[in-house]
């Protein structure tokens, strides 16, 4: 059948089995609009910015493990998505964004709202494509969408000229190629097989890669047959029960006191995808050293590339573990979890529970719906979440973890619920709320029941610690001197507003978030009353090992 460029897209889409597009439109999407509109199968979410797009696509890519869609018109349209496009880069999300552009008879004249997108967007997405000519543009999406969705996976861009719009061509449905993973190499598996039975105080590191993987009943089957304790780094919350008794917490900068101590005192690391970054990995020379190193990755070029591996493979992680667990013997190494049940005691008696965050999240991790999404912005409030928050299943914690992408929020939680119809908690903060609470009329207008934790402590609270720490208290511009009624702010849009002071009882307020977020289906909005000196423990300092953890703050 003959259909225009802008319904042969909206029916590729289609075939990929889209359901959702996040976007806002212009005039060189307009054609684009309009097929949408007359289709009919495609939802789309109108938001407040460009930006909230992007990061709802992420958000619905993460807690769906689907690739995720967003809308947007050329010029400063296109531009506004570059952030959450970085964003879910840095985060290996699939994610297609879809920017039009100017005819080709007006392109490289600086036309009206013309920007090269694809030039920009090169060192921020896997692939990009301009389409030119109306016959090559079912099989661009198609392969968009592979690419998104393949190997190490992450965003691609269509710019699609207005040209190519509403020109016509035939179109013929195909059904989308299904991602079929390279064979595990079986050599490289014995070496790996032999080198983890010949330890006797192995250690687990789970990174994003176990998520994007769809992995984590196999790690947790491998970590019960090895006897081995199990940590995450920030993107791998979620990858394991943080209630099974091998998971000891995050590992890195923020981590857990039981995460240092084992890794301090294993002997073999095994590490499934990630990619030691320097939050982890804080001095990468002497990370590991005295250790062997298995390192299990998709992406060849994060083998070897910050610490120094004994045993590397390139594979899909739940290829690898369906073979590799076969492989291994059972463990026998009761010695080691006494050992490691000894840090997790220690953990527990020094977890720092005095903040009142602590017990802000601990209410909201109790209190939650059934299947709620825990999504963060950036700072503090980030590494408290990270910590106090309980994740015991996948696809249930967004984060912007290797960008810290302040601002990712708001628009992240829209696109959780759309893509889990589950109730999601934001814990944010006042500095990154001024950056993204446009979209709580987004989560208004189309009925998203949200519940938004801010942490108002009046001030960049990540920054001003560092600031404490390495800079003898000099507070430059991290002293936010705003006068914002936040819960005014958010009845102004038409959501709901609640006050949680220093002296209330959290369990009072948050109960009473959830139950009128659900009853109005509206985003509630509590403005979360806290010192500013509330610290981020544990710390590892930046270049520092694990044997240097802070527990407590030290004056400079």
């Amino acid at each position: 059948m003959k259909l225009k460029g802008a319904e042969i897209l909206i029916n590729c889409l289609a075939e990929q089995g889209v359901d959702t597009v996040f976007g806002y439109p212009g005039g060189a999407v307009l054609d684009i609009y309009d097929a949408l509109y007359r289709d009919g199968r495609i939802d789309h979410v109108l938001t407040a910015h460009e930006q909230g797009a992007a990061h709802a696509a992420d958000g619905y890519a993460r807690v769906t493990g689907k690739t995720g869609v967003c809308f947007a018109t050329s010029g400063p349209g296109a531009t506004n998505l570059v952030t959450g496009i970085a964003t879910a880069y840095m985060d290996s999300v699939p994610l297609v964004a879809v920017t039009g552009n100017v005819g080709i008879n007006f392109l490289g004249r600086d036309s009206f709202q013309e920007i090269d997108i694809c030039g920009i967007t090169i060192p921020i997405t896997k692939h990009n494509f301009i389409v030119k000519n109306v016959e090559e543009l079912a099989d661009t999406v198609r392969k968009a969408f592979y690419i998104a969705g393949s190997g190490r996976k992450g965003p691609v861009l269509i710019d699609i000229l207005k040209n190519v719009q509403v020109a016509e061509c035939e179109y013929e449905p195909k059904t989308p190629v299904p991602y079929t993973p390279a064979p595990v190499p079986a050599e490289k598996l014995k070496d790996i097989a032999a080198a983890i039975d010949a330890c006797k105080k192995p250690l687990i590191i789970a990174g994003g890669g176990v998520i994007a993987s769809d992995s984590a009943g196999l790690l947790s089957e491998f970590a019960k047959k090895l006897d081995s304790p199990v940590v995450y780094t920030l993107m791998g919350k979620g990858c394991i029960a943080e209630s099974d008794p091998l998971c000891l917490g995050m590992i890195g900068m923020h981590g857990t006191i039981a995460a240092a101590k084992a890794l301090l005192a294993a002997d073999t690391l095994i590490v499934f995808g990630s990619r030691f970054s320097d939050r982890v990995a804080l001095d990468r020379d002497r990370f590991a050293e005295g250790k062997t190193v298995i390192q299990i990755d998709i992406d060849n070029a994060e083998l070897d590339k910050n610490v120094k591996t004994d045993l590397r493979l390139m594979a899909d992680i739940k290829e690898t573990l369906k073979s590799l667990i076969p492989l291994v013997a059972e463990g026998q190494r009761k010695d080691w979890l006494v050992k490691v049940e000894g840090f997790k005691k220690e953990n527990a008696a020094k977890k720092d529970d005095s903040t009142r965050a602590y017990s802000i999240i601990k209410a909201a991790s109790e209190l939650a719906p059934e299947g709620s999404v825990l999504v963060t912005d950036v700072g503090q409030h980030q590494m408290w979440a990270a910590q106090h928050y309980e994740t015991n299943e996948p696809r249930k914690f967004c984060s912007s973890g290797g960008l810290g992408t302040m601002g990712y929020g708001v628009g992240a939680a829209i696109g959780a619920y759309f893509g889990s119809k589950k109730l999601p908690v934001l814990v944010t903060g006042d500095g990154c709320i001024g950056m993204n609470m446009n979209e709580i009329m987004t989560a208004v207008s189309r009925n998203v029941p949200m519940v938004i934790l801010l942490m108002d402590n009046r001030v960049l609270g990540m920054v001003r610690q560092w600031q404490k720490i390495f800079y003898e208290k000099r507070f430059s511009a991290t002293v936010l001197n705003r006068k914002v009624d936040y819960v005014k702010l958010a009845e102004s849009m038409g959501g709901v507003g609640m006050c949680l002071a220093e002296e209330d009882d959290p369990r009072e307020v948050i109960k009473k978030a959830f139950s009128e977020a659900q009853a109005k289906k509206l985003p509630v909005l509590v403005d979360c009353k806290i010192p500013p000196d509330d610290n981020v423990l544990p710390m590892i300092k930046p270049g520092h090992t694990y044997d240097r953890q802070l527990e407590k703050m030290e004056d400079n």
